[in-house]
């Protein structure tokens, strides 16, 4: 079953990736490793989950919120390969929160990238992971994600 395939079977299409908000690339190679830049949960080129995840926001819609900005992550990958025949896996990834004072489930909220991951991209999902917390992030994103992925040679 192919990363699209599966995708499609939890209804799920991979978006056209997302133009970077600023002065750099989305993607950039050093070796065999990717390194995708933030990505936020961002649909039609707008922050579909805005504000803190305790306050303006549930756990469970930061889960939404960062598995939008994973199959961004995605998006970015396939558009740079030209496909996911090359991924070898991911390595690490970094989640930054918006998050309310007090709120500590910054890991729970990750999981929502972490397990779109696993359920798509099967052995090539294992990963690292950090999970930081901010007060506020650019365009008011509730999850940033930052990942790196190794690929195959050329």
């Amino acid at each position: 079953m192919t990363i699209e395939s599966k995708l499609a079977a939890r209804g799920l299409t991979l978006p056209s990736p997302p133009q970077p908000l600023g002065s750099y690339t989305a993607v950039s190679r050093a070796g065999d490793l990717l390194f995708v830049s933030g990505q936020l949960p961002l649909r039609d080129g707008k922050v579909v989950w805005t504000g803190q995840v305790g306050k303006d926001l549930s756990i469970a819609e930061g889960k939404q919120a960062a598995e939008l900005a994973a199959l961004n992550v995605l998006a970015q990958i396939h558009a740079y390969l030209g496909g996911f025949e090359r991924l070898d896996h991911i390595v690490r990834l970094e989640g930054h929160v918006a998050s309310a004072p007090g709120m500590l489930d910054q890991p729970a909220v990750l999981d929502g990238a972490s397990d779109l991951f696993a359920q798509v991209l099967g052995d090539k999902a294992g990963h690292a992971r950090a999970a930081y917390s901010a007060t506020q992030q650019p365009a008011n994103a509730a999850v940033i994600l930052v990942v790196i992925a190794q690929i195959k040679g050329d």
